[in-house]
């Protein structure tokens, strides 16, 4: 089993590394995503009206099961900043990881030194605002409340807390934009919030924002991956059809 893990990982690399150099020559051409055209709307917005936005990467420690989800809101905080770096009011990132409190300050930081904008860079605006999953969320809520917030972006792994950071927003009328790995919250983001991102567009919001050709091959891979599994299933269905296993 170890061995065939392996080789999967191995063969992921080996295509990611490939269609990378391809996408490198050819744009890619994505089906349309409303929450991520939308997100692009509300970034001009924010920038225009001296409001911030707010970026929830939820409690997902880097080295668990879960870290692809934080990595991958990493990664939108990284987008959203660089854009907004000229705006008045620049975004607030918060976490219920300590570690990845610590990044999302880098993450910040890096988006401004991209801008050319690092003397704008403030600490304060990434933030640990709970080390368990209800004061992660109970720390996030004033944000959307007393902070001039335009737009609520969760980005991350989250569990049913979630659905008080959509309440606030709600309450704050404040539109909110979010994708999770955990089944519980993506049931209450796809009821709750404006924006839902479902199943694997969380993973996909890098290539939409234009985050690198590696990101757009990440996308091709997770497909040819998935009609190879398709395939699996189904010859492996024919075989026990005809006695073969």
């Amino acid at each position: 089993m170890v061995e065939l893990s392996a080789i999967l990982i191995l063969l992921a690399l080996i295509l990611l590394l490939a269609l990378t150099f391809l996408r490198r020559k050819s744009p890619p051409t994505f089906r349309a995503i409303p929450a991520l055209t939308r997100l692009s709307r509300v970034i001009g917005l924010s920038v225009e009206d001296g409001t911030r936005l707010h970026v929830s990467l939820g409690r997902g420690g880097l080295l668990s099961g879960r870290g692809g989800a934080s990595l991958a809101g990493l990664s939108m905080l990284r987008y959203l900043t660089e854009r907004t770096s000229v705006s008045d009011s620049p975004p607030v990132a918060t976490a219920g990881d300590p570690a990845l409190a610590v990044l999302t300050q880098d993450t910040l930081r890096a988006g401004y030194q991209a801008a050319n904008a690092e003397d704008l860079y403030q600490p304060t605006t990434g933030r640990l605002s709970g080390p368990t999953p209800f004061s992660y969320a109970a720390g996030a809520m004033p944000v959307l409340r007393d902070e001039n917030v335009s737009a609520n972006v969760l980005m991350g792994d989250f569990g049913p807390e979630v659905a008080l950071l959509v309440d606030a927003a709600e309450r704050a009328r404040v539109p909110t934009l979010g994708g999770s790995d955990d089944l519980p919250a993506q049931a209450i983001l796809f009821a709750a919030a404006q924006e839902p991102l479902i199943g694997e567009e969380l993973f996909s919001a890098g290539a939409y924002l234009g985050a690198g050709p590696a990101h757009a091959a990440s996308l091709t891979v997770q497909d040819i991956l998935r009609w190879a599994l398709v395939l699996v299933l189904l010859g492996g269905s024919v075989m026990k059809l005809l006695g073969m296993i």
